[in-house]
Order: C-alpha cells, then structure tokens, then sequence
C-alpha cells in the first residue's frame, strides 16, 4: 500500500476522511526485536516462534535485524528510544555477544533514552548464570522470566522444558546478576487446576519477591496443538474463583493491577508495554515483527515484517510484508482497544494528543458506554468501570465503525 505523505487527509476504499489535525507532539518511540527461535514450540503458543536448529543463525539475524531497522529510520528521525523489548520466541538463546552486537547498531542509529527500559524476555531452561551477568554489563535492565507454573504436572501439560526448581532458581539467579527489575509470567486455568493448584502457584511467584508479574488466563488459540487437541480446562465457576482469590492475594502483597494481565509494585510497570497501552509508537524488527508509527502531519501506520526466518533472512525479499495507515473511522476503537485495558484508562486529552482527532469523534460511542455502565463517566478519563473490564469486548464494540 503507497502513502502520500504530504495529503492532509486519507483515501480509505475510495473514499476521502476529514482531514486530521496534525500531531502536537510524537508519543514516545520504543523498539521490539522479535527473535523466533524455541527450544521446543508450546502447544499453547500462538506466537510466531520455531523450533531451533541445533546452531542458530546469530550473526546473520543481527545483520538482518539491523538492516531491518535501517529501512525504518527514515520514519523517526530525530527521536530517541525510550525502551526496547527482546521478545520471541526465547530471547535468551542467543548469546551475550550477539546481542551485544545487536544493541550497539541500534544505539549507533538512535539515541537511548537516559534512564531507557530495556527488557529480555528468558525461559528457565536457558538460564546461563554467567549469561545473565553479560546480558546485565550490556545495559539489559528487566528480565521477563516465562514461569507459567512450578507443579510439574501442570508444566508437562503445557509442554514447558524447565521444571519448578529450575523456575525458582531463575529467579535468584537473576537478582545473583545484578537484576533488581524483573517480571515473572505466571499462568492459571492450566489443565484440571484447582483453585489450590492456581493460588500455590501464585503464592510460590510473590515469595520470589519479582517487582512484576504477569498473571494470565490459558486460552486456547487457533492454530495451535491446543486448538485442535483441547486439554480438559477448569470450570467457569473455578476460573472465577481462582481470578477472584488471585488478584486479592496479589493486592495484598503489594501488587497493583494496573493492566488486564499485568500487577507491579509502586512505580514498576513496564515501561514498555505502558507505551503501547497508551497508544505509544514502537518499531518492529524481527521475523513477524509489528510496529505504528506516527507521523507529524498526522498519519498513523501500522506495519508487520516477513514472518518465516528462512524469508527474513533471505537477502531477495523485502523485510516488510505490508503496511496500513489507520483511518479516522478505524481510530477511535484502535486507540481505545489498547488504552482501556490499562485499569486506571489514560488521561482524555491522550486521545487528541495521539490520534490528531477530536474528542468528538468519540461522542456517540462514549455516551452508549456510560449509560450501559461500561465506561466511567469521568470528562477528564478514559476509563473502563469493573463491569466494564470484565465485558471489554462489549464495550469496544462501541467505538465500533
């Protein structure tokens, strides 16, 4: 899809929409780096990751991801990187020296950000003591460490290749290398769990002291091994009383549900992932990798990169796969679809400083949200009610065009 970067307005199926404001200010700028390789694919995961070959192809992805990033600096002149996020697949596969590499040819072509975030996603299972030493000298600042349970029954049935002792070292392992900021992901409503089995769980995680953790509902995704062979899941009755009982015990510990899935202590929120909740700009770079750019004349494009390895790092094909500029009829649903999972909402005047659109433009849907009890009626926010957390795609479905 081509762009005219000078028209003040978008031609969306033939048709012209009301010219949109230009940007007072850019939203932050983050960057993803997707690395797809697995030890072994979970039969849960609807990522795109593959099962690694015995000796990954490191040296020749940094010189793609870096290529990649090359062809989008164009785009973000002159802004700096407020976080970065490794995500996969298994980041931590790869070695301190390719990321190494990897993370200077980013800081050679944009600033970092002083105080800037930058996350590695890690398994148990590829825990490396002095690994994680190295990654922390690199500037690598927050672990995201992909638990999802520490009963070995429940870690066969999801497929995972480390076993609880392994899970609880990680993390001591991790504050050893100098991590005083890390995240741990936990998962529940896993195959026959009790609430016992869940709370456990939880209870095992908030004594690894994490300053995050992302505590999730199991789903079963299409095109995965689950979607076509479903475990036996919980009750709807168990899920409820499990999400219930999990998310007190989390407040109690001093955890504060500030997204859907995500609970931090004060001032611990991942930084990146807030950027996106708040409508925030990222770069993708990475086999399957997805970015939204903002522009200062006020066009938002959204962008995904070549999925399959092979073709990412095959020097024929492009590294971009497509391209979509958001129009102002898609706006308002893709604004909020990510700032209402935040459970505070964001801050009304976001909406206008990040879409170049009128509160306005929110009106109709804003007002049937109220009075159905779905959205706060607050002027000043943007804010799902408890009802209305619960019920997220009903109320989406009213910003719906």
């Amino acid at each position: 899809m081509t762009t005219d970067s000078s028209a003040s307005s978008l031609i969306i199926g033939g048709a012209a929409s009301s010219p949109r404001a230009p940007l007072p200010t850019l939203p932050p700028l983050a960057l993803y780096i997707h690395i797809p390789w697995c030890v072994r694919k979970c039969p849960y995961c609807d990522f795109n990751s593959h099962t690694a070959s015995p000796v990954l192809p490191e040296q020749e992805y940094v010189d793609a991801l870096l290529a990649d990033l090359d062809q989008d600096l164009h785009a973000v002149y002159g802004r700096e990187l407020t976080s970065i996020f490794f995500g996969g697949g298994t980041p931590s596969l790869f070695s301190a020296d390719a990321l190494g590499r990897l993370l200077q040819g980013v800081e050679q072509r944009i600033p970092f950000a002083a105080d800037i975030e930058i996350t590695l996603e890690a398994n148990p299972g590829t825990f490396e003591q002095e690994k994680f030493v190295a990654y922390r000298k690199l500037g690598i600042n927050r672990l995201s460490i992909g638990i999802q349970s520490f009963q070995q029954e429940k870690l066969e049935a999801l497929g995972r290749i480390h076993n609880g002792d392994e899970a609880v070292r990680a993390a001591g392992m991790a504050r050893q290398a100098g991590f005083d900021n890390f995240n741990l992901d936990l998962m529940h409503g896993l195959p026959d769990q009790s609430l016992d089995d869940a709370l456990s769980d939880l209870r095992q995680a908030i004594a690894l002291k994490p300053t995050h953790i992302s505590w999730y509902q199991l789903t079963l995704e299409p095109n995965t091994v689950f979607w076509n062979q479903p475990p036996v899941l919980p009750e709807d009755d168990t899920l409820w009383d499990i999400q219930e009982a999990g998310q007190a015990l989390l407040a109690e510990h001093g955890y504060a549900q500030y997204e859907v899935s995500a609970y931090a202590q004060p001032d611990r929120p991942a930084r990146h992932n807030l950027n996106y909740w708040s409508f925030g700009d990222f770069i993708g770079i990475g086999a399957g990798a997805h970015g939204k750019l903002s522009h200062p004349d006020g066009r938002i494009v959204r962008t995904w990169k070549t999925r399959l390895p092979k073709d990412y790092l095959n020097p024929a094909k492009n590294f971009q796969a497509g391209e979509k500029p958001l129009s102002n009829d898609e706006m308002p649903f893709e604004f909020l679809i990510n700032a209402l999972r935040l459970t505070a909402g964001v801050e009304s005047r976001l909406y206008p400083e990040r879409t170049g659109l009128s509160l306005d433009s929110l009106a109709e849907g804003r007002r049937e949200a109220e009075q159905s009890g779905l959205l706060q009626v607050e002027p000043s926010r943007l804010a799902a009610t408890e009802r209305g957390q619960l019920f997220l795609n009903d109320l989406l479905q009213q910003f719906l065009n």
